[in-house]
C-alpha cells in the first residue's frame, strides 16, 4: 500500500523542536500518510480532503476555523498532553469532530516536577548552588536558611490526575494537605493521601506553607491567583505553579515577590513562554523558572506518542477504565455483555497474575486498557480525559 492510499495525518513537522522524533514518525508512517502544514499549505486543494486526522505535539499545528474548512475529511484531532486550552472546542464540535488528549501518560512526570520544584524552593538549591560553584566564595554562611517541607501545609488547588498524584507524594513527606476542586473527591480518596478539602479558596490560601497549581486554564480559572489572593497567602508561603501560566496575574506576582508579600515561587509555566530577556520575573532571586518541562521524560513523551499512535490507528481510540478489586475476587472479561456492537481490538492490564478471559488480581487498583472503534462509540464520548470509577 502507498502513503496515497493511507489515512492522512496532519503534522505541524518531521523535523526541528516542533517536530516528531525520528523513531515515532516511522512507526507513524507504517499506518498514515503524514503530511506536514508546509506541503499542506502549499497544496491545499488535493491534501485538503486527504486529511483525517490533526496530530497536535508541543501545541503545533493551531487548529482554525481557517484550518477546519479547509478540512472536509477530518475526524479526529489528537494532541500531546493534558490541557485543551490551546483548542476551541466548540469550534471542533460545530465541525463534527472528535478532539482526544493524553492526560494519564503525563500525570506522573509532572507531579514529580511539582515535588521537585516545591524542594527546590524551600531549600534554596538554586541559590545554594551558584554560591557552591561561584569563584567568590570561600566559606559557606551558617545562616543559610531554607523551609523544612516535612510537615508542612500544602495546598493543592486542582485535584485531578496530577493533583492528586502530588497528594501521594507529598504524602511521603508527611506533610498535611489541603485542596480545592471544582468536585470533592470520594471519601476514601481523601483517605488515602490524607487530604482535606477546601470549599473556600480563600481558607485554602490562608492555611498552606505550599501552594500548588495544578489546575486547567479555563475561563474561570484565568486569573484565579491575583493580588488579592496572594495577600491571603502567608508571607512565608511560597507558591508553585504546574498548570498554566494564564492561572496567575504576573504583575501581582512579581509585586508580591518584591515587596515580602510571599516568599518565593516556582513556575514551571509563564506567559509568554519563554518570557521576554527583560522581564523582572527573571532577576528574582526568590523564583525558579523551568521551562515548561512537566511531561518532559523520554518514558512519558514515549507513552503520549504511544497513546496518539493508538487514537489515530484507522478509527480507533482508547478510553481507560478504572477498576477497584478485593483480594481474591475474580473478574470476568465478557466482551459480548460489554456491547455487541463493539470490537475489542487489545486489552493490558496493570499488574496482573493471569491473562485470559478471567483475571484473579489482590487488593490492588487495575487499570484496563481496552481500545475500540470510534465509529462505534458514541459521539459525546470523551477520549482519554474520562474515567470510569
Amino acid at each position: 500500500m502507498g502513503d496515497q492510499d493511507l489515512p492522512g495525518v496532519l503534522v505541524s513537522d518531521l523535523e526541528g523542536p516542533h517536530g516528531i522524533c525520528e523513531d515515532h514518525a516511522e512507526d507513524l508512517k507504517r499506518h498514515f500518510n503524514l503530511i506536514t502544514m508546509q506541503d499542506f499549505l502549499e497544496n491545499k486543494a488535493q491534501l485538503g480532503p486527504q486529511i483525517q486526522a490533526v496530530y497536535i505535539w508541543c501545541g503545533r499545528p493551531a487548529v482554525s476555523q481557517e484550518l477546519l474548512h479547509s478540512l472536509p475529511s477530518l475526524k479526529i484531532v489528537a494532541s500531546a498532553g493534558a490541557g485543551l486550552d490551546h483548542l476551541d472546542l466548540g469550534l471542533m464540535a460545530s465541525f463534527g469532530v472528535k478532539v482526544a488528549n493524553t492526560p494519564h501518560a503525563v500525570s506522573s512526570p509532572t507531579a514529580d516536577l511539582g515535588m521537585a520544584l516545591l524542594l527546590a524552593a524551600a531549600r534554596r538549591v538554586v541559590e545554594g548552588h551558584q554560591l557552591a560553584v561561584s569563584p567568590h566564595t570561600e566559606t559557606f554562611p551558617t545562616d543559610y536558611m531554607g523551609q523544612q517541607v516535612t510537615g508542612a501545609t500544602l495546598g493543592i488547588i486542582g485535584m485531578g490526575s496530577i493533583g492528586y498524584k502530588i497528594a501521594q507524594r507529598a504524602r511521603a513527606f508527611e506533610m498535611k494537605i489541603v485542596y480545592h476542586n471544582r468536585k470533592r473527591r470520594k471519601l476514601e480518596e481523601e483517605e488515602a493521601v490524607g487530604a482535606i478539602y477546601c470549599e473556600r479558596l480563600d481558607d485554602l490560601l490562608q492555611w498552606s506553607d505550599f501552594v500548588m497549581l495544578a489546575v486547567s486554564l479555563t475561563p474561570q480559572t484565568q486569573g484565579l491567583i491575583g493580588k488579592r489572593e496572594l495577600r491571603l497567602m502567608k508571607p512565608t508561603a511560597i507558591l508553585v505553579n504546574i498548570g498554566r501560566g494564564l492561572l496567575v496575574d504576573q504583575e501581582a506576582l512579581v509585586e508580591a515577590l518584591q515587596t515580602g508579600l510571599i516568599k518565593a515561587a516556582a513556575l514551571d509555566v509563564t506567559y509568554p513562554e519563554p518570557l521576554p530577556r527583560d522581564h523582572p520575573l527573571l532577576e528574582l532571586k526568590n523564583v525558579i523558572l523551568t521551562p515548561h518541562i512537566g511531561s518532559a521524560t523520554h518514558q512519558a513523551r514515549r507513552q503520549m506518542m504511544e497513546n496518539l499512535l493508538c487514537l489515530l490507528n484507522t478509527n480507533v481510540s482508547c478510553l481507560y477504565i478504572q477498576i477497584f478489586l478485593w483480594a481474591g475476587v475474580g473478574f470476568q472479561v465478557s466482551w459480548d455483555r460489554v456491547s455487541p456492537c463493539l470490537t475489542p481490538l487489545y486489552l493490558d492490564c496493570f499488574p496482573l497474575c493471569a491473562v485470559g478471559p478471567t483475571c484473579f488480581i489482590g487488593g490492588r487498583q487495575v487499570f484496563f486498557r481496552i481500545v475500540l472503534s470510534l465509529l462505534t462509540v458514541p459521539h459525546n464520548t470523551t477520549y482519554f480525559n474520562q474515567s470510569w470509577r
